[in-house]
């Protein structure tokens, strides 16, 4: 099992599996490729690097970062075909409501916007998701069966 920590990006292949625990706001999508049984993780802290203070930063951080490193890795390193790679995600949620009136959309929802459209950039399909909602997941991708294990405490564990 391969650790994924906040804003990291890994890369596996079977029989390896990619982890990354406590998503909040934060969204797990991971990139993969079925034939060969490879794929990369990221695990996305904010939707758009052009906020960011510093021009130093993980590319897994944001999604408009992280989502063409995963797939240039996976195109170029790993010789994994762009029309055959598929995206599965997890996160997003809003984890501390609030009764104020907000003048733009939670983290979680931006986060999970975000991944969406890099993916839809990349013309990678989402086959399966679990996002939004009110509580934290922690998410494990297995390479062999290209199932991701979601687990969310007092909610029990499932795959997708």
């Amino acid at each position: 099992m391969i650790h994924v920590g906040i804003s990291e990006i890994k890369f596996a292949i079977h029989p390896e599996s990619l982890k990354t625990l406590g998503l909040g706001s934060c969204v797990g999508v991971v990139i993969y490729h079925q034939q060969t049984q490879t794929a990369g993780m990221a695990h996305v802290m904010l939707p758009d690097s052009s906020f960011s203070r510093s021009t130093i930063y993980p590319p897994g951080k944001y999604a408009d970062t992280a989502i063409p490193m995963l797939v240039t890795k996976l195109t170029e390193y790993y010789h994994c075909p762009v029309s055959e790679l598929k995206a599965k995600m997890a996160g997003g949620a809003e984890m501390f409501r609030t009764t104020r009136v907000q003048s733009m959309e939670s983290i979680g929802t931006r986060n999970i916007e975000a991944v969406k459209a890099q993916l839809r950039a990349f013309h990678i399909p989402i086959i399966s998701e679990e996002i939004g909602k009110d509580y934290g997941r922690t998410v494990e991708f297995f390479c062999d069966s290209c199932r991701l294990a979601i687990h969310a405490l007092f909610r029990g564990s499932h795959l997708i």
